[in-house]
C-alpha cells in the first residue's frame, strides 16, 4: 500500500473541511457545477465516478462471470440485507431517534418528512460507489458486478412498492428518469468503456493492462477525493446553517450503516463465504443509492423539505462512514478467516 492509500482517511478528512469551507466562502462556482445535471444526476460527479470505477471494471473478465454461481450464499446474504432488513431497520431507527429521542430539538412540522427521507435513502442500494469499496477490500470483482446488476434489476420493480409500504402512501412517484439514467451512466457506460479498453490492452499483452492499472490507481483515488470536495461544497452553506439538525439526522444513518454491514459480514462468516466476497457483500448491504434517494425526496416532498435534507445528509456521510467500514473489514480478515464455517 502506497503513501497515498495509507493515509486515505486523512485526505478524506481534509477534503471534507476544504469542501465545506469553499462551499461557504465561494458558493457561486459550486452552485454552477451543481446545476450541471440531467434528471437530478450531476454530470461532473458522474465523470468523477467514471474515473473511480473504470479502473476496477478493467479488472473484470466477463468470460469468468459464470464463476459467480460459486458465491450464491454471498449473493443471498446481500439480497436479504438490502431488501428485507435495511429499509425496515432504517424505519425503526427513524422512529426511535427522529420521532422520539430528538423530537424536542427538531422542527415539529418536519418530523415525518425527515423519517420519509431516511426511508427513501435506505430503500435504494448503492450502484456505483460499491465498486470503489469492493476494490479497497480486495473484493471479488465478478461478484460485485453481478450483485450490483441484480440489485438494479430488483430496484426497478421493488423501489416504489417498498417505499409506499413504509411511508404508508398509496402511490409513489418514482423518478424513473433518474433511476434509468443513473444505471446507464454508472453501470452500462463504464462497463462498455472498460471492456472495450480491456480488450484493446490485452491485444498488446498482459503487461499493457497491468501498466495501465498501475497508472490509474492514483487517478481513481484522486477522483474520489475530488468528488468529496464537490459534494461537501454543494452543501457547505447548509451544513454551517443547520449543523445540529444534520448531526441528529446523521445518527440513525450512521447506525444503520454499521448495523447492516456488520450483520451481513457475520452472516457471511457463519455461512463460510470467502472474505473476498463477504467484504463487498457487507459494503453493498450497507451503502445507499443517494442520487435516486435525493431525486425521489425532491419529487415527493419538495426541494426545501426535511426529506430532501435527510437524503443529503446521507450523501455527506456516505464516504467517510463507508471508508471506516472498509477499514474494519480489512483489519478483521484474520478473525473472519479463523471462524469461517
Amino acid at each position: 500500500m502506497g503513501f497515498f492509500e495509507r493515509y486515505l482517511t486523512l485526505w478524506v478528512g481534509l477534503c471534507i473541511v476544504v469542501g465545506i469551507a469553499l462551499g461557504h466562502w465561494i458558493p457561486a462556482p459550486f452552485q454552477a457545477i451543481g446545476r450541471m445535471e440531467v434528471a437530478q444526476v450531476n454530470l461532473p460527479v458522474a465523470v468523477l465516478i467514471w474515473l473511480m470505477i473504470i479502473p476496477m471494471l478493467l479488472k473484470i473478465d466477463f468470460a469468468a462471470l459464470h464463476q459467480v454461481r460459486e458465491h450464491w450464499r454471498g449473493i443471498g446474504v446481500t439480497l436479504f440485507i438490502n431488501w428485507a432488513v435495511k429499509p425496515f431497520s432504517m424505519a425503526l431507527l427513524g422512529w426511535v431517534f427522529v420521532a422520539t429521542l430528538f423530537r424536542p430539538y427538531l422542527p415539529a412540522d418536519q418530523i415525518d418528512s425527515y423519517i420519509a427521507g431516511l426511508i427513501l435513502l435506505a430503500a435504494a442500494p448503492c450502484t456505483a460507489m460499491v465498486f470503489v469499496w469492493s476494490n479497497l477490500t480486495n473484493g471479488e470483482p465478478h461478484f460485485t458486478l453481478s450483485q450490483v446488476a441484480l440489485n438494479d434489476t430488483i430496484m426497478v420493480m421493488a423501489f416504489a412498492p417498498l417505499v409506499g409500504l413504509l411511508l404508508g402512501l398509496s402511490s409513489i412517484t418514482v423518478p424513473w428518469d433518474t433511476l434509468l439514467l443513473s444505471v446507464v451512466l454508472y453501470i452500462v457506460v463504464p462497463v462498455l468503456v472498460a471492456q472495450i479498453w480491456r480488450k484493446a490492452l490485452l491485444a498488446r499483452g498482459e503487461q499493457a493492462l497491468a501498466g495501465i492499472l498501475a497508472k490509474l490507481g492514483p487517478a481513481s483515488l484522486t477522483a474520489l477525493l475530488a468528488t468529496l470536495v464537490l459534494l461537501f461544497g454543494f452543501q457547505g452553506e447548509q451544513i454551517i446553517a443547520q449543523p445540529l439538525i444534520i448531526l441528529m439526522l446523521a445518527v440513525p444513518i450512521t447506525i444503520q450503516v454499521y448495523f447492516n454491514s456488520g450483520l451481513a459480514y457475520v452472516l457471511n462468516r457463519k455461512l463460510g463465504v470467502a472474505h473476498c466476497v463477504a467484504g463487498p457483500s457487507a459494503l453493498i448491504g450497507a451503502s445507499n443509492f443517494f442520487e435516486l434517494a435525493v431525486a425521489a425526496a425532491i419529487s415527493l416532498f419538495g426541494f426545501h423539505s426535511g426529506a430532501a435534507l435527510a437524503t443529503v445528509v446521507g450523501v455527506l456521510i456516505e464516504v467517510p462512514v463507508m471508508l471506516s467500514v472498509v477499514k474494519i473489514v480489512n483489519a478483521s480478515k484474520g478473525w473472519y478467516e479463523a471462524g469461517r464455517g
